[in-house]
């Protein structure tokens, strides 16, 4: 091969188109003139622009518009078919509105069918936030519009109103904004709104900014007779739940079962076409109290004047069937009443009848000789030398009085109220005072002593009592005289109703049955009856208290009751300050029954912290006893026996 290049070959451009005959060259230069055309000249074909096939770009399109109807599809099936319930249960919710439908509560009457609880229409206001919103609403302070004027209806701050409307939780449709509130207050209510939607139809600038506020029928429960047996009946609280008392007790049954009520809505106002459903309220049972309201009248009216009077703490008085053990009133001073609980002192709002424990002084006294007296340690007629001074233990004891030594019989004893005395009959009960001390601690629990009494009271008190061997070397001697251990008003009434109905205990009771919707009377359990003492010794310890009211020696005086044979006892303790847990002031109290020889009625009072006048038991306490017990025993047709009292010695000369 040779690496001279090859010689170039001249390509031949495209022929020249042979010039038509008769052409004229057209002269080039200066002054040179036009060419002139051929006729039947035709200039060649200006160039075509060509576009791109449109295929791709329909492909292209059509791809789009499936991928869209595509996505339109997956979400109407998921909204239809696969999520078709939660979104229609989310739709109804939205729609329907459930409202509670309250149950009507059960009335509370006396044991004659007087009514001292019942309950009267009323409505709780609610709202619907959801429904105040800018968006729903138009306006931005739909909150501020409806809460003022709500407020001065209500009662309540604006301020508290706009938080419940506009709630931190976006989501909610529910605020309670007033509970309770009379027929009165949502009328008003109603009207307004009413109003306000009026106008919203025909001005479209105006919004009905009361559109979400609803009301839910409720009731109201009201004590005709203000503070009476406020101590028993307790109250209900703002969420219709028995707060204290027999409200509290027996709530259940008092309280029935609510209803419900479900319809559509739209814009605040029911859909009647939509139809709505309603699972009725079943109203709550009637209950009859075994308190006559009469008798608790004179009770309360009493326990207040002398409370008063005194400038004491507070009082009790108890009255109680003595054989049924039915509790005929149970009065408490200070009281409060439930109708208008924000002025009630916190303190007085419970039933310190059976809350209170203190311990009883000389009213205890009569469970120390039914030991004696059951135990055949010792008889009524019994003698019992009572120096002045007794040293037991590490203590000198005496009485309420310096005296010379006494000649006494054991029921004088007790008339005296001795307390030396009754250390000394007390110590019969075994060889050993650590024996005594057993078998007094026995008969101080078959009282019920340290034990609940059985009412079921809310808050009830069972008491303080060590075990014997747990007793103090001062217990030993000051428990028999109702010192060292302590009790509540409505244990030391049961005890002095165990010895009236012969020496049985019967539980007390408050409640006499219950009445249903379908009007059938339902009687109360009867209580628990148990055997105490003899009818023997019984009998023989109400010959002896009614020494205390009749003999001139005996220190109830005070009691005694014309016509009628009365027993008693006085009390008179060193008191615990609840407040320093040291003894401070006394506790005053008597307790008895009548009539002494066929017993029907025990009536216990008690006064805590007496200041002013006299503090003794039988002095600011006997003069209460005589007053309830008389109106009591008229009350109830009691007639005197017209036996004649037994009149036993209280001393014997030696």
């Amino acid at each position: 091969m040779s690496d001279r290049e090859p010689p170039r070959r001249r390509v031949p451009g495209p022929a020249k188109p042979p010039r038509p005959r008769g052409a004229v060259r057209r002269q080039s230069g200066p002054g040179a003139r036009p060419a002139r055309r051929p006729s039947g000249y035709r200039p060649p074909p200006a160039p075509v622009l060509r576009l791109s096939s449109p295929r791709p770009r329909l492909r292209m399109v059509g791809l789009a518009l499936t991928l869209v109807l595509l996505a339109f599809v997956v979400r109407l099936l998921q909204v239809q078919a696969v999520d078709a319930s939660a979104y229609a249960a989310k739709a109804e919710q939205n729609r329907y509105v459930v409202h509670t439908l309250a149950a009507e509560r059960g009335g509370i009457t006396d044991r004659n069918g007087v009514a001292l609880a019942i309950s009267e229409d009323a409505y709780d206001i609610t709202a619907d936030p959801t429904m105040f919103t800018a968006k729903q609403l138009k306006i931005g302070n739909g909150p501020e519009q409806a809460a003022a004027l709500l407020a001065p209806i209500l009662g309540q701050d604006q301020a508290t109103i706009v938080k419940k409307l506009r709630p931190a939780n976006r989501l909610s449709r529910y605020a309670r904004l007033a509970t309770r509130q009379t027929p009165q207050v949502w009328k008003q209510i109603k009207d307004l709104k009413t109003a306000l939607g009026k106008k919203a139809e025909t001005d479209k600038s105006t919004a009905n900014v009361l559109a979400g506020v609803f009301a839910d029928p409720s009731s109201q429960r009201v004590y005709p007779n203000g503070d009476l047996a406020a101590g028993i009946l307790g109250w209900v609280n703002a969420d219709g739940q028995g707060g204290g008392g027999i409200e509290q007790e027996l709530n259940k049954q008092l309280a029935g079962k609510d209803g419900k009520l479900r319809y559509a809505q739209s814009g605040g106002r029911e859909v009647p076409t939509a139809g709505s459903r309603e699972t009725p309220a079943v109203p709550g049972s009637d209950v009859e109290l075994t308190i006559d309201r009469d008798i608790q009248w004179a009770a309360q009216n009493a326990i207040t004047e002398q409370v008063k009077k005194s400038n004491a703490d507070r009082g009790y008085v108890i009255v109680q069937d003595t054989r049924t053990g039915e509790i005929l009133a149970m009065a408490n001073s200070p009281g409060f009443d439930p109708n208008d609980l924000a002025k009630a002192d916190g303190e007085a709002m419970g039933n310190a009848a059976v809350q209170d424990t203190y311990e009883p002084g000389s009213t205890a006294k009569v469970m120390a000789m039914a030991a004696v007296l059951e135990q055949n340690a010792a008889t009524p007629l019994t003698h019992v030398v009572v120096p002045n001074r007794l040293h037991r233990g590490d203590r000198l004891f005496q009485d309420d009085v310096d005296h010379a030594t006494r000649y006494l019989t054991l029921n004088g004893v007790l008339a005296k109220s001795s307390n030396i005395g009754t250390i000394l009959a007390t110590g019969q009960l075994g060889r050993t005072q650590p024996e005594a001390n057993k078998v007094l601690y026995s008969y101080l629990r078959r009282f019920g002593i340290g034990s609940a009494t059985g009412l079921g009271f809310p808050g009830e008190t069972k008491g303080i009592l060590a075990p014997a061997d747990k007793w103090s070397t001062s217990q030993q001697y000051t428990i028999p005289f109702g010192q060292g251990f302590s009790l509540s008003a409505m244990q030391a009434a049961s005890v002095y109703s165990t010895i009236a109905n012969g020496g049985v205990r019967v539980e007390p009771t408050l409640v006499r049955g219950t009445k249903g919707a379908d009007g059938r009377f339902a009687p109360a359990p009867q209580p628990k009856k148990t055997r105490v003492v003899s009818e023997r010794t019984a009998k023989a310890l109400a010959q002896m208290l009614e020494s205390v009211v009749d003999d001139e020696q005996g220190t109830g005086i005070k009691a005694r009751i014309p016509g009628y044979r009365v027993a008693g006892k006085t009390g008179t303790a060193n008191r615990v300050d609840p407040a320093t847990g040291r003894y401070r002031g006394y506790t005053s109290s008597f307790a008895g029954f009548a009539p002494a020889d066929n017993p029907r009625i025990t009536v216990y009072c008690a006064i805590q912290n007496a200041t002013s006048g006299s503090y003794f038991g039988g002095q600011i306490c006997g003069p209460i006893y005589k007053q309830v017990m008389e109106f009591a025993l008229k009350t109830l047709q009691i007639p005197p026996t017209g036996a004649k009292p037994a009149n036993l010695p209280v001393a014997y000369k030696p």
